[in-house]
């Protein structure tokens, strides 16, 4: 069918502008909103704001809470990292390579964390670190293990460790299922070369499956970085709050207290700022880290 140069413009102009229009009002008009309310003094709920410039960006240097929130936040970045791709890689590889004859079931059963929401996943693990009545401290008492039970989200020291197991108990679901897709395409004759070679199993992986499931395992580690630095609020909201003595707070939860709670809304949304580009910095760093030449296959 020819069209005309002027209906093919318009039916381009079609497409792109409600995609443009919904871009803008959920993600740049806050995004710019977020910026321009760093340079005010405002308290979130009242019609007067007080321009300050960059005072609240002074202050964000110089308040001792920032940057333990930022240690906190690349802590959980770099155990969630390690932690869910290691799970996730192994059980995606012996689901699609041992011939495992219940493996649909367990996809399910892996998978089931993710249709979960957070708030529910935090509260399931707070009834679980319960210092009287969890899991943790029960299963200790049975196996006469009594002299390690603690009140873990209680705990300075063992409370933000103890966030890392159920954020990692609920991602490994989403990037097993990923990187199962990525080992499915690769070819068995790659496997049977290798073989014929006398590459044993373990060379077979780091040789073979690794480099041609590279585009996965990138994309999946970019994923967690993003959802640990924008997302992993909530889980400290839900199980410690910050607490205690802030030494769970990662930068989410305390814009989230700043603007919310005190009602320092400026002040929030100049943390806000903070995350928006320490997040673009982590994710430029790890793709140059993460970079490869492309593999055909």
């Amino acid at each position: 069918m020819v069209q005309s140069k002027k209906q093919r413009n318009f039916f381009i102009l079609f497409c792109i502008v409600p995609t443009f229009l919904i871009f803008s009002i959920f993600t740049l008009y806050p995004l710019f909103s977020g910026l321009y309310y760093s340079f005010f003094d405002w308290s979130g709920s009242s019609n007067v704001k007080t321009f300050i410039g960059i005072d609240n960006y002074k202050k964000l240097f110089q308040d001792p809470i920032i940057p333990k929130t930022i240690i906190h936040d690349y802590f959980l970045v770099a155990t969630k990292v390690v932690g869910i791709m290691m799970m996730a890689l192994f059980f995606a590889v012996a689901l699609t390579q041992l011939k495992i004859k219940e493996a649909p079931f367990y996809r399910i059963i892996f998978f089931f964390p993710n249709i979960m929401s957070v708030v529910v996943i935090g509260i399931l693990w707070t009834f679980i670190y319960n210092p009287s009545l969890g899991l943790v401290n029960s299963g200790l008492d049975f196996l006469g293990l009594e002299q390690f039970a603690k009140p873990w989200l209680g705990d300075e020291k063992w409370a933000l460790p103890s966030l890392v197991l159920p954020a990692i108990w609920a991602g490994i679901g989403l990037f097993m299922l990923m990187l199962m897709g990525g080992i499915a395409n690769v070819s068995k004759s790659f496997y049977e070369a290798a073989e014929i070679d006398g590459a044993t199993e373990w060379q077979q992986f780091w040789k073979v499956t690794v480099p041609l499931i590279w585009p996965q395992i990138k994309i999946s580690v970019l994923y967690i970085v993003i959802t640990t630095l924008n997302g992993s609020f909530i889980l400290v909201q839900v199980m410690t709050g910050g607490g205690p003595n802030n030494s769970t707070h990662v930068m989410g939860s305390y814009l989230y207290q700043q603007a919310f709670v005190h009602f320092n809304f400026g002040y929030g949304a100049t943390i806000g700022v903070m995350i928006l580009v320490l997040s673009l910095l982590t994710v430029f760093i790890f793709q140059l880290f993460m970079k490869r030449d492309k593999v055909e296959y």
